[in-house]
């Protein structure tokens, strides 16, 4: 693993109250309900430490700012870490699977 290879994808989950959010419920026309709500984003921090700085207010999301209540592991531990590009990529397809899968998803 290369020095470029430090780049995580990471899920949170969102509580469900981001479903009163218009924007959020737009994004996600197919979201089955009691499925998880989550934001899918991609980070060359340790997520741990992305999501404290998103809870912080710093370089944030705002429904995780909002609504974000903890990291989901499970969901992403298999891909990282991941050259950039790779990062990218998988971002949007994680984001793309669990939509399809039913979750209510934000992926900025």
């Amino acid at each position: 693993m290369g020095r470029r290879d430090h780049y995580h994808v990471y899920v949170i989950e969102l509580s469900k109250d981001v479903l009163s959010e218009g924007r959020f419920r737009k994004c996600n026309p197919g979201y089955v309900v009691g499925k998880p709500c989550v934001y899918v984003g991609m980070t060359g921090l340790d997520p741990d430490i992305r999501f404290d700085k998103h809870k912080a207010g710093i370089q944030s999301n705002r429904y995780v700012r909002l609504f974000g209540l903890r990291l989901l592991p499970e969901l992403y531990e298999v891909y990282n870490p991941l050259p950039y590009d790779g990062a990218r990529d998988m971002e949007v397809e994680l984001a793309i699977g669990l939509r399809e899968a039913g979750y209510g998803v934000w992926q900025a």
